[in-house]
């Protein structure tokens, strides 16, 4: 059994997954220690490890995987992936959107495919058919747009909404009409990207993954005029980073 770890800017993601991808178990943490890596290996059989942080990892639990594990990956931009990296400088791309883009690779491994991942940050990345990930964009994600707004105006309230809440097109209270103006501002954003993508290449996929993924794929598809499918998978970087690690593991043992 291998287990994933996805350290993030606010939540630490952990899944327990075979080689072949099946997902045993799934945890959240808000702090992840090396206690926790231990706790992990004696409930479970875990043979082989991979973490990836955007963050600063505890040199425990790295100590603590590594010991603990037949293999181990500390995934950087040194590892090597199953795709090809086009991008510039490799050694700033977030670890996550690269595991997202092999995740989805290993999902649709023929087509090209836009991947959106809604977390702190918002990023858009376009990986080809040929399995060359060719770069990606950066935006403030919903929590960030909607801090900004309160921290950088002297009047307008912090809001927060519900996942599963029906956002308005034009609010009728400065609630709403903050509410409105962020959520469907980032929807309108994923269809701007996905109907300029379709104008260059005709055929392709999208991924949607990310903590605040919920709250864009509810107002994406009110849209009547929206065709294009949108693939949700909540698990993506994980996925991911499962792929990786299985495809050092074959590198080693060839």
């Amino acid at each position: 059994m291998n287990l994933c770890i996805d350290q993030g800017n606010s939540r630490t993601k952990v899944a327990l997954m075979t080689d072949e991808g099946k997902m045993i178990n799934h945890f959240i943490y808000k702090s992840f220690s090396s206690a926790e890596v231990e706790r992990l290996f004696e409930l479970y059989e875990i043979t082989d490890s991979i973490i990836s942080s955007v963050v600063n990892i505890e040199a425990a639990v790295v100590n603590t995987l590594h010991r603990r594990s037949q293999h181990f990956v500390l995934f950087d931009h040194n590892t090597p992936v199953p795709i090809v990296n086009r991008y510039d400088t490799p050694e700033t791309l977030g670890q996550d959107r690269l595991a997202a883009a092999v995740g989805a690779k290993s999902l649709c491994p023929e087509e090209n495919l836009l991947i959106i991942d809604a977390g702190s940050a918002i990023t858009y990345d376009f990986v080809s058919a040929e399995g060359e990930y060719m770069g990606g964009n950066i935006a403030p994600g919903l929590k960030m747009r909607f801090i900004m707004l309160q921290r950088m105006t002297k009047k307008l309230p912090l809001v927060e909404v519900d996942e599963n809440e029906l956002i308005p097109l034009f609010g009728k209270n400065t609630r709403d009409a903050i509410a409105a103006g962020v959520i469907r501002g980032v929807a309108y954003e994923v269809k701007g990207y996905m109907r300029t993508l379709g104008e260059k290449v005709p055929h392709y996929r999208t991924f949607l993954t990310g903590g605040n993924a919920p709250y864009v794929l509810n107002n994406v598809r009110t849209s009547r005029t929206e065709k294009r499918e949108i693939r949700y998978e909540k698990h993506l970087v994980l996925i991911g980073l499962n792929e990786i690690l299985r495809f050092n593991k074959l590198k080693i043992e060839s």
